[in-house]
């Protein structure tokens, strides 16, 4: 078996500064205490593939590689600003698909009552619950694989879900989405790279009805920005908002639909008739 905890030599070969960082810094709760040397072992322990910085602006964590999670990260970042606008998370529980390393799990918690995080990596799941316990936040994390009906059954009823940049990576999409109906009672932020009808290359049926899609390769377990499996499927834009409305979650706006480099990308929420606010005139 793989040693999932020993830093990969892409990691050793990136050479960021430890400190000195003046942009994004995060009130960081025990890490404020460490020392430079107790820091400098944390980030060494654990594959860490992105980076907090502390408020003397110290760095938490690792980048990627050059060019990919290389900067401090935003926390918390605007997705999850507008999340609290639009759905007022102080009383709400909240699901996050895909915590990652527990940068977005750290926003979450300082807005909402309570934090469900799950991951389909237990090497994720871990640095989650080390980030998120030493500043401070204690969410409940766990390892769920999406595409596991067994895992997927296991998961709590909350009131809201944050689902950001997993959708895509998934070789079932459609009926994962069917599947948030039974999990989200008021709705869910939505963030996903999607297909263009230009780009649509195959079609699959789910429950009698036909969708298509663009085929995107995926590497695999291994990599740990890609999907767990040898493939995923983007769905048409027109198509996830069908599913949406479909399932109950009617009410849907979108905050930013723009090209990025791996594709059109697009953010929205969607909730229940009557659970967002209106927007301000």
């Amino acid at each position: 078996m793989k040693d999932l905890f020993k830093t990969p030599k892409s990691h050793q070969a990136i050479s960021i500064p430890f400190n000195g960082f003046e942009e994004n810094r995060v009130n960081s709760g025990f890490i404020e205490f460490l020392g430079d040397d107790d820091l400098g072992r944390l980030n060494e322990i654990l594959p860490w593939n992105c980076f907090t910085v502390d408020s003397n602006g110290r760095r938490f964590g690792n980048a990627a590689w050059m060019g990919k999670r290389d900067k401090p990260q935003l926390v918390p970042d605007q997705r999850i600003l507008e999340m609290n606008r639009v759905f007022d998370l102080a009383n709400q529980s909240v699901l996050e698909v895909g915590c990652f390393e527990g940068i977005h799990t750290i926003a979450l918690a300082q807005f909402s009552a309570k934090v469900y995080a799950i991951d389909s990596r237990i090497e994720n799941v871990v640095k989650t619950i080390v980030r998120t316990h030493l500043l401070g936040f204690s969410p409940q994390v766990s390892v769920c694989d999406l595409e596991q009906d067994e895992d997927m059954g296991r998961l709590s009823i909350v009131d809201l879900v944050h689902h950001v940049g997993v959708l895509y990576h998934l070789k079932d999409p459609v009926a994962h989405l069917v599947k948030l109906a039974d999990i989200a009672r008021n709705g869910l932020l939505l963030d996903t790279h999607y297909a263009t009808s230009d780009m649509a290359n195959a079609s699959y049926t789910v429950n009698g009805r036909e969708y298509r899609y663009f085929s995107y390769r995926e590497k695999g377990r291994e990599e740990v920005f890609s999907g767990m499996y040898d493939h995923s499927k983007w769905l048409l834009l027109d198509d996830i908002k069908r599913i949406l409305s479909r399932i109950g979650f009617s009410d849907i706006r979108i905050f930013k639909d723009d090209q990025q480099r791996n594709g059109p990308r697009v953010t929205l929420y969607a909730a229940r008739p009557s659970v967002m606010k209106l927007d301000e005139a």
